[in-house]
């Protein structure tokens, strides 16, 4: 992941011990810093012990916020003690930052409820989260109500707090590469661009033929694609590939790595059949899986909506995302299915990684035209699946997001990209998916983050959301 600043805000109300404040906020920021996390925070000379309360503090931390605004990623407010919920809720409407928050509290000691030791964060954070609905200002909350600032579950909590505000820094100022036209029989992946773009996600295009009129313009010789040939080599097994098939694949890698670097293209979405195939000669999905490893993900037939997909499963656990068909039923089991792909998913997803021909696309197109293909399956392991379309037709962007895993279930020998799964209450899911016309693809990953990203779509990003849980 990319560094992330957060705003702090230590609450603070002159009942309670001044010495509780002092070092609950020393304790907060060791702690972040210690996570190599920067801050934004009032210092003891600017207020009091470097806290919120009053009017004054507010406008103090909001115009330390706002020079601070392109920096500030996130916001953390925490009580060691009942803080003050006015001062808090100020400060955050005045700074304008449009940021997740997290509202965080100290646990108080049964032993030491006496007048210098009481904190009251418990019911403190109750009257923040108040005044923060009356405002209008979204926030998110700790899975327990306090939480000790140096425990591991404080740790955990941060930690997916972080891949909240990625997410949510990253989708609202994605720039998305589409690269040539969907397939013409795939108008499932239609898509709006107004719509993504009123949610800050840019979309730039590319038309195909100066992605093959590039590549042809290189030479076998150029160092450039020597080194890039070098790098397919030792990214994926190549033994079985026409020599000529790696050169085209390491040109096309060239022209679309430029591409992206001068229009800081984010991640793409490519027309992987059936116009490369014929006037090129190779499939993308071995530059597509590199692409996808190196956090700049890529989705097949033009995607772009599946592309949003993978790039928030991504941000939100620092780890690649792949773009899936939800393909075949598994036996009997209404559990389980298999994800499949021609082959593009990222080299860390899957295992003993190798360049093949794409076997379904061979059938018509020539198997000696679909080399680039990537073969290998996903092991066991945690999954999170998500799916984000534009429902053009109500104006709204619409998603679903949960959790299953990836088992080691017994599976042919299926050329490409695949993996079996087990989702509880697949048929539910899968009934949800139909009626309310979701595309056949779905992005995943190999963690749990399903709670972060449906609370980024939701809370922050203001989309539909239907949450699978069984």
């Amino acid at each position: 992941m990319k560094k992330i600043t957060l705003g702090v805000i230590v609450g603070n109300r002159a009942f309670f011990a001044d010495s509780l404040v002092g070092e609950g906020r020393k304790r907060i920021l060791n702690r972040l810093h210690g996570w190599n996390i920067d801050t934004v925070a009032l210092s003891e000379t600017d207020t009091k012990l470097g806290a919120v309360e009053t009017w004054a503090d507010a406008q103090k931390c909001a115009d330390l916020f706002r020079r601070n605004r392109d920096k500030i990623d996130g916001i953390l407010v925490t009580l060691p003690n009942f803080g003050d919920e006015k001062g808090v809720a100020d400060a955050l409407r005045l700074a304008e930052l449009n940021v997740p928050v997290l509202v965080h509290a100290f646990p108080d000691d049964v032993e030491e409820l006496t007048s210098a030791g009481r904190r009251d964060a418990f019911c403190g954070k109750i009257s923040v989260c108040n005044n923060l609905y009356q405002y209008d200002i979204p926030f998110s909350v700790t899975q327990s109500h306090t939480v000790d600032p140096d425990s591991d579950e404080f740790k955990t909590e941060m930690t997916k707090f972080l891949g909240l505000v990625s997410a949510v820094r990253g989708l609202r100022r994605a720039r998305l590469g589409a690269v040539g036209a969907r397939p013409d029989a795939f108008k499932t992946v239609r898509y709006s661009e107004k719509l993504l773009e009123a949610s800050g996600i840019s979309v730039s295009t590319l038309d195909m033929s100066e992605v093959l009129g590039a590549a042809g313009k290189l030479a076998d010789d150029d160092s450039r694609v020597k080194a890039k040939l070098d790098e397919v080599r030792a990214y994926a097994n190549a033994d079985g590939v026409p020599p000529r098939s790696l050169v085209l694949i390491a040109k096309l890698g060239l022209v679309l790595g430029d591409w992206m670097g001068e229009n800081d293209i984010d991640a793409t979405a490519l027309q992987c059949w059936s116009s490369l195939q014929q006037n090129y000669g190779v499939n993308a999905c071995t530059i597509m899986s590199m692409m996808s490893d190196k956090l700049m993900p890529s989705a097949c037939e033009v995607d772009i909506a599946g592309t949003v997909s993978m790039y928030a499963l991504q941000l939100a656990s620092g780890t690649p995302a792949a773009l899936v068909d939800w393909n075949n039923n598994y036996q009997n089991d209404p559990n389980k299915c298999i994800y499949f792909h021609c082959g593009n998913w990222a080299k860390s997803l899957v295992s003993e990684i190798k360049i093949v021909s794409a076997e379904v696309l061979g059938t018509t197109l020539g198997p000696e035209n679909t080399w680039g293909a990537v073969d290998g399956r996903t092991s066991a392991g945690p999954l999170t699946f998500a799916r984000v379309d534009t429902d053009d037709r109500h104006g709204r962007i619409r998603t679903y997001v949960g959790e299953g895993v990836f088992t080691d279930d017994y599976l042919s020998s299926m050329s490409g990209t695949k993996a079996v799964v087990e989702v509880p209450g697949l048929q539910k899911l899968m009934r949800y998916v139909c009626l309310n016309g979701f595309a056949h693809h779905s992005a995943m990953v190999k963690a749990n983050v399903a709670d972060v990203v449906a609370e980024a779509f939701e809370k922050y990003l203001k989309w539909d959301v239907y949450y699978h849980q069984g």
